[in-house]
């Protein structure tokens, strides 16, 4: 299992912050050879289905994910949005938290995930990894 935490601070507003975080086929711009497919009707909330796709053919696997809690930010109240992934090769959860703060907005991703045949030891090399693409990702969805 392994698990890590991003916390960033954007000058923008929360609705902003949560609409450019939860915008799941823009997260396919940010990651390296993956693609997103959202399976169930818009707009997300709670049930959302989607598929992020990552590699280059027979090399590809899929994550699964559904939206199991959407609460977006309103005034006063912070926003959450939590998924679980349930795929073959990847299971575990990611939480986005959305916050309104003096001058912005707060963010903070928290993911667990659990890759199915990556031995336990390795586990520090995927939080790092895991801190670097996501936290890239975060970054650049709030940059553009």
């Amino acid at each position: 299992m392994s698990a890590f935490r991003i916390d960033r601070t954007s000058p923008l507003s929360a609705d902003e912050v949560w609409r450019r975080l939860t915008d799941w086929p823009a997260h396919a711009h940010q990651v390296p050879l993956t693609r997103i497919s959202v399976l169930t009707p818009g707009p997300t909330r709670t049930g959302t289905v989607f598929v992020a796709r990552t590699g280059l053919g027979r090399a590809a696997f899929d994550d699964p994910m559904e939206v199991v809690r959407w609460q977006p930010p309103a005034p006063g109240v912070p926003g959450l949005c939590r998924l679980e992934k349930r795929g073959r090769a990847i299971t575990g959860w990611a939480e986005i938290h959305v916050r309104e703060a003096a001058g912005g907005t707060l963010v903070r991703w928290e993911e667990e995930l659990r890759i199915g045949l990556l031995p336990s030891p390795l586990a520090p090399l995927t939080e790092r990894a895991g801190r670097v693409v996501f936290g890239r990702a975060v970054d650049r969805l709030l940059r553009h």
